[in-house]
């Protein structure tokens, strides 16, 4: 069997389909030696006749082990060609790619990155999942963003420093950078103790401020709720709550009843790393895959330059 060739399918069907070598030949394009040969090849791989060929112009019989290969060669044919497109499809740029992100990224990063490789490549499919914050992976993914390195061997481009911010009720500072020492002793809410976090607690504590935790929370609206609510203030990073920061004024503006939030930057002004990851060895990676990086990279890059780091 190894030696089996599709184009041996191919004609063996055409020649079941037509009744006739010559027929078979008309419709291939082939000479009717060419259609004898190939078949003469396939009886020789299968080890046994799959017509039974009466002579003259009388159709030819299909035998019973002809029979099983006519129902399995179209089988493989039409497997073969749905292969055939796919690479083509590949080659393109379609097909489908399998992306981990995180909050803020989903945020304000991947719906551009999105918009514009659908714009590109119509019938590209993508699937999203959320990364584990305290254990994340690239396992099957072909892509993963992620506030730094992971543990996974890995391929990586740093996509932006995400620089954290103060988020307080009006009044609580002035409008200017506050020192990272003035945090000390405050009530604080903050994400929970995985992803950058611990690194950002520990860079406030080098500066010689030791907030008081009042409470965790990983979603960003919750925390911004409980600052409203007077729990203590945040440092949250830029991407996390640039979209809703009032360009003209700076504060954060709440439901109907709710104070203003005022973001102040730090100093000193710690920063998380955003990473996209992809497996070792980019020649492997697809062009759909590739494309999404190239993006990526483009639309942090715009963002980067309208962050607080990129202002001054």
């Amino acid at each position: 069997m190894a030696d089996l060739d599709l184009r041996q399918l191919t004609t063996m069907i055409a020649i079941a389909e037509e009744g006739t070598f010559s027929r078979a030949a008309t419709r291939l394009g082939y000479t009717q030696s060419s259609v004898s040969q190939h078949i003469a090849a396939l009886e020789r791989a299968l080890g046994g006749s799959v017509f039974d060929r009466p002579g003259g112009p009388r159709p030819v019989r299909i035998t019973p082990l002809g029979a099983v290969v006519l129902e399995h060669g179209r089988e493989v044919l039409a497997k073969a060609e749905a292969l055939g497109q796919a690479v083509d499809r590949f080659k393109a740029g379609d097909g489908r790619i399998d992306v981990g992100t995180l909050q803020s990224v989903s945020h304000a990063i991947l719906p551009t990155v999105l918009r514009r490789l659908r714009e590109e490549h119509p019938r590209c499919e993508i699937r999203l999942s959320e990364a584990e914050p305290d254990d994340a992976r690239l396992g099957d993914l072909d892509l993963l963003f992620y506030d730094g390195l992971i543990a996974d061997e890995t391929e990586h481009v740093l996509l932006m420093e995400d620089p954290y911010l103060v988020v307080a009720p009006p009044g609580d500072f002035p409008p200017s950078p506050v020192p990272a020492r003035e945090l000390d002793g405050k009530a604080m809410v903050a994400w929970p103790s995985t992803c950058d976090q611990p690194r950002l607690e520990k860079s406030l504590a080098d500066a010689g401020a030791r907030p008081r935790i009042v409470f965790r929370s990983a979603g960003n609206e919750t925390i911004l709720s409980m600052v409203r609510a007077g729990m203590g203030l945040a440092v949250l990073p830029w991407m996390a709550i640039h979209q809703v920061v009032c360009r003209d004024c700076g504060a954060i503006h709440g439901p109907e009843g709710w104070p203003d939030l005022q973001v102040r930057e730090l100093d000193p002004a710690p920063a998380r790393a955003i990473c996209l990851h992809w497996p070792p060895g980019r020649r492997g990676q697809s062009p759909l895959a590739a494309r999404t990086v190239e993006i990526a990279v483009e639309v942090a890059r715009e963002l980067a330059r309208q962050a607080p780091s990129a202002r001054a």
